[in-house]
């Protein structure tokens, strides 16, 4: 017989996801979130790809409560466990069971990709509506990142889809000029931040709105293995009937390829305030209206995270929604070689 799920939290509990290459520096950031004050009450789990997991060993140290999933990569082989373990975390909570916590942080394996780990909370109702997702932080070594991006599709994916890229071992060497343009490029929508400034606990939660960059009307950057990031701009609203089709269209053809997208968004069919706009492969979630744009720049602007679309694909998706976006641009040779 299934047991019935737990009731759903007051308030939905911030999740947050640490991801990073093997060997980047993510349970030595994690020890140092959770032993900053005010965090003592957050639940942890722990992804391993291998038979004999160490990661929740290194964290003994601080008085914390970790769950181990091994034996897997949680974003392919367990994430029905991932998913299995959350309920008995928030049934645990919900008996008095279990230590009270007011956030949940998941630090992927070295070889996880973030975007399956949100599309399987976003899949289940109950999760989705216990869970909202905080911020996804991505390690990156400031010594061997350049070399592990040239090398590995999983860490490229990682980068893709963090909401912040957090330079690691800057202790050891600086991060390089060209490291750091690499990112930008790779990622024009996430912070760039250095693991050894600030708050920790700040990097991993309380995430807010990244800026969208002010871009060309369609601008393309394209990277190892196939991923890229497109930065696109609307010159006129769009009703979001139109909005939805089109997204929603790109998403039901191509949902596995579509790793992040994000953006601020005004529609010609509502008043006020633009929408903050947020999906991951097969799943779009709800707009979150925001009250005022964030900046000065009033331009309706997104940033797209995917891997083997055409960048023309793209664009007559929406232009298919509303023929007034413009004409079609340009598309540089190596753009079109890089998406082979």
């Amino acid at each position: 017989m299934i047991a019935p799920p737990p009731p759903v939290p007051a308030q939905r509990l911030p999740f947050s996801v640490l991801t990073g290459f093997l060997g980047s520096g993510k349970t030595s950031f994690l020890s140092r979130v959770l032993a900053s004050p005010g965090f003592m009450d957050t639940a942890v789990i722990i992804n391993e790809f291998g038979a004999i997991g160490l990661d929740h060993l290194l964290l003994e140290a601080v008085d914390q409560d970790v769950v181990e999933l091994p034996n897997g990569c949680v974003c392919c082989a367990v994430r029905q466990d991932l998913a299995q373990t959350l309920y008995m975390l928030l049934r645990r909570l919900a008996r008095g069971e279990h230590r009270p916590f007011r956030r949940i942080v998941l630090e992927t394996s070295g070889l996880a990709e973030p975007a399956p780990i949100l599309y399987t909370l976003s899949a289940d109702a109950f999760l989705e509506a216990s869970l909202g997702v905080d911020t996804v932080v991505t390690a990156i070594d400031s010594v061997l990142g350049a070399s592990t991006l040239e090398r590995f599709p999983e860490a490229v994916a990682q980068a893709a889809s963090a909401d912040r890229l957090l330079l690691t071992k800057t202790d050891l060497a600086p991060a390089s000029d060209a490291l750091r343009a690499q990112l930008a490029a790779l990622n024009p929508l996430a912070g760039l931040v250095d693991a050894q400034e600030g708050d920790p606990a700040a990097l991993l939660f309380g995430g807010a709105i990244t800026a969208i960059p002010r871009a060309r009307r369609f601008a393309t950057a394209v990277h190892a293995h196939g991923i890229a990031a497109f930065t696109m701009t609307l010159r006129r609203p769009m009703t979001r009937l139109a909005f939805a089709m089109a997204l929603g269209r790109l998403a039901q053809e191509h949902g596995e390829d579509l790793l992040r997208v994000k953006g601020i968004v005004a529609f010609a069919d509502r008043q006020g305030g633009p929408a903050a706009i947020h999906a991951v492969q097969h799943t779009m979630y709800e707009p979150r209206w925001l009250p005022d744009w964030p900046d000065a720049d009033r331009t309706s602007r997104m940033v797209f995270i995917m891997r083997g679309i055409a960048p023309q694909r793209l664009l007559d998706g929406f232009v298919a929604g509303d023929p007034m976006l413009g004409e079609t641009p340009m598309l540089g040779k190596t753009a079109r070689e890089g998406m082979a």
